[in-house]
């Protein structure tokens, strides 16, 4: 039995996506979101690695993954996760989510629980909805309440380049051309990109241009169209990396018809 995935996009501000998901065995390579990830686990469990270290989603839990930050994800065994994905801007403490992804709080769970049940598409309550997020943001506000370490004195170069691809989406520079750009040979380009951030720049952008397809997508748009608006050459391109991160094809993505 494959994948059973339903994805909408809600009409409560700073939330871009929610996600209902079935798995029976799924592992997914490491990439970025340009969001944070909030994730419930309802039966099973799932393997991460997150900046390089290993961690575990579990069922008691709430996951908060925080954005531009490498994952992955793998289970051999069935299992069924809820995830809303919210705006950058939503939170602040990305160091302290990267420390503790995992929170042990059951009011935040209630309360996440609840905020999907008032986002489901059949009987959406946008004013409901939209109180039980701002409750959940605070919560996860008083959990991410760790002092920043300070700014380094000058900004990496992989963070100049990180900056770079993020301003060119869904177009990307060649590699010659950035490293024109940034003064910086290209092989060391590479190579401190994948130091700093875990994942070569072209497996970023790769993740990037993937949330650029799902929003696409649940905006209504063709599959071969979301797929050139997202960067993509062609819409084989689009699903291959697709279904190496959710076991289904772009056209099945979105609510079920």
């Amino acid at each position: 039995m494959g994948p059973e995935i339903k994805a909408w996009r809600p009409n409560v501000p700073g939330i871009h996506e929610v996600l209902h998901a079935r798995f029976t065995t799924h592992a997914y390579p490491s990439h970025t979101h340009d969001a944070w990830t909030l994730l419930l686990m309802d039966d099973g469990m799932v393997r991460y690695d997150l900046d390089r270290h290993e961690h575990g989603a579990l069922r008691s839990q709430v996951t908060l993954l925080p954005p531009g930050v490498p994952h992955d994800g793998r289970s051999p065994r069935p299992f069924r996760k809820r995830v809303l994905y919210l705006a950058a801007d939503t939170l602040t403490g990305v160091g302290a989510a990267v420390d503790h992804p995992s929170l042990d709080d059951p009011l935040l769970r209630r309360r996440v629980n609840q905020l999907h049940r008032s986002l489901d598409p059949a009987d959406a309550e946008v004013l409901e909805a939209q109180s039980r997020f701002t409750l959940i943001r605070d919560r996860l506000r008083q959990h991410l309440r760790v002092a920043e370490p300070p700014p380094p004195a000058a900004v990496s170069v992989a963070r100049r380049l990180r900056d770079l691809l993020d301003a060119r989406l869904p177009e990307t520079p060649s590699l010659d051309e950035a490293a024109a750009l940034l003064d910086v040979h290209p092989v060391s380009l590479v190579r401190a990109f994948s130091r700093e951030f875990g994942i070569p720049p072209h497996r970023y952008v790769t993740g990037r241009r993937l949330d650029l397809a799902r929003r696409h997508l649940l905006a209504g748009h063709p599959t071969a169209e979301a797929a050139t608006m997202a960067g993509f050459y062609d819409q084989a391109h689009l699903t291959r990396h697709f279904r190496k991160l959710l076991g289904i094809g772009p056209s099945r993505y979105g609510l079920p018809h």
